[in-house]
């Protein structure tokens, strides 16, 4: 079975998708992302394929409501992206070039998925470490083309637009700004990008990257802006992994405009979030009833000593 189901009580969609249940789990002693794998009968370098146990597809089946109860298909796309060859590597150990050349092949994906009609936003993301429902170790994200709106990403977009209404200005450019100046929350910064765990950080160490220059996708970045991107996503897993000498379990989210979708005519602000589980060497801030059921998150870490903390790892790349 794969479809969407309409929520009346949240007003959001929700996919079903039988194909996920048979994915693999942290295999032993084999790795479908490795050369002679699932996917690669030899070397490599990165490389971006479809998911074999998606919760969406370009071809996906009608579907027919019952009733009250509306269905729609989950006519989207869903593609897995392995960062390097190197099975035991991670972001924070790859060279800035090979993150580079990852950053162009996500725009390139982006922009190939905005040409079809019906896909309305591009998610990029990761998930590293079993704590945050990882399968496979080898270094890889996920890439899902909606066929919709997400709740948050629609929750973020009215934001921007409500603030530029009430402004007549970008709310991360105020932020980028006012950041910039106060310094405390800021862990890394070079000419095109600043990272920093936010002042309305929901997760212990979180983190995000903003441009310093408006623009609303990773397609628009100049070619020495993405080099100076791919800097700040070294700098800032590399910061993780030192932080507690582990490897930093972590939910990485760039945030892009919509594609095919002018709703909001706003100019949105492309950013990137890392939301990682730890709160201490050895314990996990759960996302539980609280932070699942209302969206309100409860942070045990003030961020301000959280940036301190990352901001007083060295690193070196």
């Amino acid at each position: 079975m794969m479809e969407r189901r309409w929520s009346l009580i949240t007003g959001e969609w929700v996919l079903i998708s039988a194909y996920t249940q048979a994915r693999p789990t942290n295999p032993t002693n084999f790795c479908p992302l490795c050369p002679g794998g699932d996917e690669f009968e030899s070397d490599y370098d990165l490389s971006s394929f479809d998911n074999r146990f998606p919760s969406m597809k370009l071809d996906a089946p009608e579907v027919e409501s019952e009733g009250l109860f509306k269905k729609e298909r989950s006519n989207g796309k869903c593609e897995v992206v392995v960062y390097t060859v190197e099975h035991e590597s991670a972001m924070s150990q790859m060279s800035v070039h090979q993150i580079e050349k990852l950053l162009n092949m996500w725009a390139d994906r982006y922009l190939d998925l905005s040409q079809h009609r019906s896909i309305k936003y591009v998610y990029i993301f990761e998930n590293r470490g079993k704590e945050v429902g990882a399968t496979l170790p080898h270094p890889h994200g996920q890439l899902y083309a909606f066929p919709f709106i997400p709740k948050r990403i629609e929750s973020k977009l009215k934001a921007f637009a409500q603030y530029y209404d009430e402004n007549n200005r970008c709310a991360l450019c105020d932020v980028v700004e006012e950041e910039t100046k106060r310094k405390e929350r800021v862990i890394y910064e070079n000419d095109s990008f600043i990272a920093l765990v936010p002042f309305y950080a929901r997760w212990p160490y979180e983190v995000h990257i903003y441009p310093k220059r408006h623009v609303s996708t990773l397609a628009e970045l100049k070619n020495d802006e993405r080099h100076l991107l791919s800097k700040a996503l070294k700098v800032v897993t590399m910061k993780y992994d030192l932080l507690f000498k582990q490897a930093f379990p972590y939910m990485m989210m760039l945030f892009q405009s919509p594609v095919n979708y002018i709703k909001y005519d706003h100019a949105f602000h492309f950013h990137i979030e890392f939301n990682p589980v730890k709160r201490d060497k050895d314990k996990i801030k759960w996302m539980a009833s609280v932070e699942t059921g209302t969206w309100a998150f409860i942070n045990p870490k003030i961020p301000e000593e959280a940036a301190r903390e990352l901001r007083n790892v060295e690193v070196e790349i």
